[in-house]
């Protein structure tokens, strides 16, 4: 069996269509197996025909500094009688019309630019420029990367192509497709130079069903329906809808006889899906039972589906919002041919319900679809004046997308205002392409509507607003009014790009998730126990109070950029597409610091556990401080707590794995051998180790590691923390105990000692003191033992006080030979003597 993702691996590169014929860059081969001898670009021209390419330039662009490598000036060439023009290696066929010698065409993270322009001038080692641009091609490979700064200038909003080359057996090319509609994309295939694409929609046993070839009948001619083979998606209900009462006007149980291609052939009565009328066809899980005839739209989402519009009879706002959110339904043309018309998925779009995807195409049952090449134009010929490269804005990280809204309760009966706002990190336009909105009911734990994103993008800002359909501004994906559950429920963000993350995974699905928002009405908190548990656990759920702003408000995000973290959402005044207007921010916590850290690596005792503990004023809120652990191993942050509650009434909290704590830390963390904690007021900011912080946002700092960048990225004008010495004691448990109270970042205030959570730590007195006399002598290689009270020998020189506290010995030396500045010698010496 085949994912229906897995064959055809699809970018978006540019949505504005152009009605005119244009020229583009239609295939790149940049890597060949062994030697690069058959490398070439295929430039097209979408009139078919042939067409001058006077005032053209094709730039390469080299990802390594992103400089020109190679420059043709295409004055005074034409495309052949087809449209196409070649330029490639010397040994290609067939033959270019500009030669390249072998290996010329880069593997990548590269780009190849298409220009028009009678201003501008090209040359080899020019930055990267989107002045006058006509097309580009941005590429890397899973091993190169690096082509952020390409993607960023020259498709703005796209990360650049991956080429698998592990896609085919033998040479594979980057090849350009329509997906749907006006969006154009690559995908991976087999080379065909100076021919049409391999464009061929996915076919044969696919994770889903989906539609792959319609008829809609006209006069006496049966209606027809094609869809591919999904053995795992169980019994399958194909349903017929009225457009104008969006009733069930046939439902059938798909049967399991196929074709030798895996796809299965459904013949539906020439009184239904007529041509020249408006109407649906839809697939779901199921039983032809489960959908009688007569029967209403289900609120059940299908696994695909498709709408159509008759002329002048447009079928209803609910019936295309709920079958097909966010798409058009297909406008069929005023002159119904006696025959009905033939319509065959021919966009290699991988997203289902999307009836955009469909051309009229000649019918061709159990065999792949016949496809004309499309006609319009993924680009605006030339882009206006041109820009250069982009505002410098920080970069992306790991950070992906966040829910930053919600308003799930609007006045009046009508909720037609309610929405949900996503937004990007970076700021800028971003693809939504394998992005998934579910929306749990708290009643069965179940998703109620699966919502894919593929195809949409954020605004220049970052935001992607969905909604009900008279919400102003107006959602780029609409909801029919009230669909969008007041609570006990859940809204849950993935990344799946491979289909409905409940199509793979059993239960409340986490695979890919990457925000989650459970929230409740008044009293109703219980219901939702099993959602808190999967999607945002050890949290409550959030409450969209009615009560506390007159008229209408949201649950806006204001406290940070962590995901599944209710603590940063805030009862506010909706703001769709806006920056969130949030309330005043509550000060920082004075006074708490790292109290006392253990890792479950330090010793082998049994009863070693991880925690940290805080210190600070009795009752003190913690609001605003996060807790992060950095694993100096594996070069990142494997735990980032916000925290919740207060201070205990003694002045201690715990973060850990230990008995009483007032916070776990999440499954499978815990503190590193070495690395850091750190403490810091992130209300507003990201706050990481790994990550240059100010001494605003950063409170406390504990390093147990000798690692320079560490310690350099973790400076402040405060000092630098040092990693204090870590010896067990007396073969139990151990821990590192802050035991000065003066200075937050000096590595003089911890030392070892025997693990005490939510207890006063255990550290050196002088109430169990002794003075010892340490006898200095010139420097010399031997030792020389002297009698008496060697008086003559410590020249004024007298070590203070030194602890005799069990488990703490051997630091406190430490201590004292560091702050006598004696030679390393001498602290040896000492050692051996005294113990």
């Amino acid at each position: 069996m085949v994912s229906l993702a897995c064959l055809c691996l699809v970018v978006v590169v540019v949505v504005v269509v152009s009605g005119d014929p244009c020229l583009i860059i239609s295939e790149v081969n940049a890597d060949n197996p062994r030697l690069d001898t058959t490398e070439f670009v295929e430039l097209y021209h979408t009139s078919g025909q042939r067409a001058s390419l006077d005032g053209y330039t094709l730039v390469f662009y080299n990802g390594n500094g992103n400089i020109a490598y190679k420059v043709l000036d295409l004055k005074g060439q034409n495309t052949d009688d087809r449209g196409f023009f070649l330029v490639g290696s010397v040994d290609m066929l067939p033959k270019p019309a500009i030669l390249l010698p072998p290996n010329t065409v880069q593997n990548g993270p590269d780009a190849i630019v298409l220009y028009h322009t009678s201003a501008a001038r090209y040359s080899e080692k020019m930055n990267v420029t989107a002045h006058g641009l006509v097309d580009a091609v941005v590429y890397m490979t899973r091993r190169t990367g690096g082509a952020e700064f390409l993607a960023e200038t020259l498709t703005p909003g796209e990360p650049a192509f991956v080429e698998d080359e592990t896609a085919l057996e033998g040479d594979e090319s980057i090849e350009r497709c329509l997906l749907s509609e006006d969006r154009w994309g690559f995908q991976v295939a087999s080379p065909s130079p100076g021919q049409r694409n391999n464009c061929t929609p996915p076919a044969g046993p696919t994770i889903i069903p989906v539609i792959t070839e319609l008829k809609l009948g006209g006069g006496q001619v049966d209606g027809f329906v094609e869809l591919t083979e999904a053995p795992a998606a169980g019994p399958l209900v194909l349903v017929v809808l009225d457009g104008k009462t969006d009733r069930v006007s046939v439902s059938v149980d798909v049967g399991v006889t196929t074709t030798r291609n895996g796809l299965i052939s459904t013949i539906i009565d020439k009184n239904y899906m007529k041509g020249d009328e408006s109407g649906a066809v839809a697939i779901y899980s199921g039983r032809a039972t489960d959908f009688p005839v007569g029967s209403p739209l289900s609120q059940i989402q299908p696994l695909d589906a498709f709408v159509f519009a008759g002329p002048g009879n447009k079928p209803s706002a609910n019936l295309t919002e709920t079958l097909i959110p966010g798409r058009q339904s297909y406008q069929l043309s005023n002159s119904l041919r006696e025959g009905g018309f033939y319509l065959s998925r021919c966009g290699v779009a991988t997203w289902a319900r999307d009836p955009g995807v469909f051309w009229e195409a000649p019918q061709t049952p159990g065999q792949p679809n016949q496809c004309p090449w499309p006609k319009s134009c993924p680009h605006s010929i030339v882009i206006p004046g041109g820009t250069d490269s982009p505002p410098h804005l920080p970069p992306w990280g790991n950070s992906d997308f966040l829910i930053n809204e919600l308003n799930t309760d609007t006045p009046g009966a009508a909720e037609d205002g309610e929405y949900i706002e996503l937004w990007h990190p970076s700021g800028r336009r971003v693809s939504l392409q394998g992005i998934w909105i579910l929306l749990f009911s708290a009643r069965n734990s179940k998703p109620y509507r699966e919502i894919s994103l593929s195809g949409h993008f954020t605004t220049s800002k970052g935001y992607f607003l969905l909604g009900s359909d008279r919400l102003v501004p107006a959602p780029s994906l609409r909801l029919p009014p009230n669909t969008i559950q007041n609570g006990p429920d859940a809204v849950a963000l993935y990344r799946s790009p491979f289909g409905p993350p409940s199509a793979t995974q059993r239960g409340i699905p986490t695979k890919g998730l990457l925000d989650a928002v459970v929230y409740r009405q008044r009293g109703s908190d219980k219901e939702a126990q099993e959602l808190s548990k999967a999607l945002t656990p050890g949290q409550l759920p959030l409450l969209e109070d009615p009560e506390v702003l007159p008229g209408d408000e949201a649950l806006s995000r204001c406290g940070g950029l962590y995901p599944f973290d209710l603590s940063a959402f805030s009862v506010a005044t909706p703001t769709p597409l806006r920056e969130n207007i949030c309330p005043r921010p509550h000060p920082p916590p004075e006074g708490v610091v790292i109290s006392e850290v253990a890792s479950g690596h330090w010793t082998n005792h049994s009863q070693q556990r991880a925690f940290v503990e805080l210190h600070g004023p009795p009752m003190t809120n913690l609001r605003g401080l996060v807790l992060t652990v950095f694993d100096q191993e594996r070069s990142r942050t494997v735990i980032a707590v916000p925290l919740t509650g207060s201070i205990d009434h003694d002045g201690f909290y715990i973060v850990g794995n230990v008995s009483g704590a007032d916070q776990t830390f999440p499954e499978g963390s815990t503190v590193p051998v070495r690395g850091a904690v750190v403490l810091c007021y992130d209300l507003f900011s990201f706050c990481r180790a790994g990550t240059a912080l100010t001494n605003s946002s950063l409170r406390d700092v504990l390093v147990f590691s000798e690692n320079q960048q560490l310690l350099s990225s973790l400076s402040t004008t405060r000092g630098r923390q040092v990693i204090p010495a870590l010896r067990s004691v007396e073969d139990g448990p151990v821990s590192l105990s802050r035991c000065s109270c003066c200075e937050v970042r000096s590595p003089s205030s911890w030392t070892s000692s025997s693990p005490t959570p939510h207890s006063t730590n255990l550290c050196p007195s002088s109430a169990f003191s002794s003075h010892i006399d340490l006898c200095l002598g010139p420097l010399s290689r031997d030792w020389q033992e002297q009698s008496g009270n060697c008086s003559g020998l410590i020249q004024g020189k007298r070590v203070a006080e030194v602890a005799d506290l069990s488990g703490a010995e051997m630091s406190l030396w430490h201590f004292c030979v560091v702050s006598a500045r004696s030679q390393l010698f001498l602290w040896v010496w000492v050692a051996a003597s005294v113990g």
